[in-house]
């Protein structure tokens, strides 16, 4: 009798780790699903500048310099998006994409401020559409954005509390990493008008 009350027991216990053993799979599943969403978003996003910038490019001859940073902001951001897509739980990898993020919302910043000299290029319908999908674009990173965040909390405090803690250790869960702007001034939206 005595065997049999020790034999329930560990099955119990081992039922039991491997119940948060699942719970923390899956919730590091949907993690890797929730920054996906960011990724369609960030890849719109991405898609869209260079169409913009060559729109651009014929009203202002002038502005070489502030077409290429956003090309080459692009171009991080896209390289480091990739990174990070690879691995959402690769806190370096995030860093860089919110550095490189950082870098597109400054670098359309200041197209959206140059573009204000240009009144022809301001009445472009095929620019005004892409700023307009573009504007659409950053509100849905954003809603993106907060999924993710709100997807990493529920993971990293599955596997930082009690017993998760302990099962999360013993097979090597890697906290997730927000998407987090450091820089306030990257917190700013990028200003889009005509």
């Amino acid at each position: 009798m005595g065997l049999i009350i020790v034999l329930v027991v560990i099955a119990v216990l081992v039922f039991w780790v491997i119940g948060i053993y699942n719970g923390l799979v899956g919730l590091r599943n949907a993690v890797k699903n929730a920054f996906s969403q960011i990724d369609v978003q960030l890849k719109r996003r991405y898609d869209l500048i260079p169409n913009l910038v060559e729109t651009a490019k014929g009203y202002m001859k002038h502005e070489r310099e502030t077409l290429d940073a956003v090309i080459t902001a692009r171009n991080q951001a896209v390289a480091a998006q990739k990174a990070v897509g690879a691995n959402p739980a690769d806190g370096e990898a995030m860093k860089k994409l919110l550095s490189a993020e950082g870098s597109v919302g400054a670098s359309l910043g200041r197209l959206s401020v140059v573009m204000e000299a240009y009144p022809d290029l301001k009445a472009n319908q095929n620019m005004s559409q892409l700023m307009e999908e573009l504007t659409s674009t950053e509100n849905k990173i954003s809603f993106a954005r907060q999924a993710y965040n709100d997807t990493v909390m529920s993971y990293n405090n599955k596997r930082e509390m009690f017993p998760g803690s302990v099962i999360a250790g013993t097979f090597n869960f890697a906290p997730a990493t927000a998407y987090e702007i450091e820089n306030p001034t990257e917190r700013e939206n990028v200003k889009v008008s005509f």
